[in-house]
């Protein structure tokens, strides 16, 4: 048993290597995959804009991107960024991540949430399913993060929920996991030599404490209308 566990390391260190020299050796001829979103060129640039629908029952404008987003990925990473409101008060910012060539573009959703003040709950974080009936009726998997923090409301500080839905897709998938990104990924470089296009779509909204289900279900009613006309990965069999 004592000589078991010194096995297993060293076996675990080989495998990193070996992957770590095949994935460097595919690096220099590997193919971009293609997007699995709905992009177009940008005048003078060799990024892409990804192309956040209008959505009726909503009024929306096209938002820059941060520059501290921008100044923090590669320069190959394309983006869209979107906002939604509706007549009932509420409103949701839309916002899709495009990689390029480096796999840096996408991270864990969660740095950007908590960058931004919000503490996540993460033990009531959870997948959720999404019926978008657009080509054909389907059940979309989002990440559900819940989160919360304390923001100036008419020169008052109260504490406010944020929802946070996400998932990832490429050119043929959609997941709502970060490590079946992950694994994809190193899958389809290692057997196919093929550098998966990750984009990343993001659903934020800020409610009142109590007001988390209504929330969520009118962002669910927006990601199922938004959806078909964002998405060009054919939907689950």
């Amino acid at each position: 048993m004592n000589l078991l566990k010194p096995i297993l390391f060293v076996t675990v260190l080989v495998l990193i290597g070996s992957t770590a020299g095949v994935l460097a050796n595919a690096k220099t001829s590997q193919k971009l995959g293609q997007p699995g979103v709905k992009t177009r060129p940008l005048p003078g640039s060799r990024n892409l804009e990804v192309l956040l629908p209008e959505v009726p029952g909503y009024q929306s404008r096209a938002e820059p991107q941060s520059e501290m987003v921008t100044n923090m990925l590669p320069a190959d990473t394309s983006y869209g960024q979107r906002l939604y409101q509706a007549d009932n008060g509420f409103w949701c910012n839309v916002n899709a991540v495009l990689m390029g060539s480096s796999r840096s573009s996408i991270h864990k959703p969660q740095v950007c949430l908590t960058a931004q003040g919000w503490n996540i709950d993460d033990a009531s974080s959870h997948v959720e399913m999404v019926r978008v009936d657009r080509p054909v009726p389907y059940e979309l998997p989002v990440m559900r993060l819940n989160a919360s923090g304390t923001r100036l409301v008419d020169g008052q500080k109260k504490t406010l929920s944020a929802i946070y839905l996400y998932w990832f897709v490429d050119a043929d998938r959609f997941t709502a996991e970060h490590s079946s990104r992950m694994l994809w990924t190193l899958h389809d470089m290692v057997l196919n030599n093929v550098l998966d296009r990750w984009a990343y779509v993001s659903f934020f909204s800020v409610c009142q404490p109590g007001q988390e289900a209504a929330t969520v279900a009118e962002m669910k009613k927006l990601i199922a209308a938004a959806a078909p006309d964002l998405l060009l990965a054919a939907p689950p069999k």
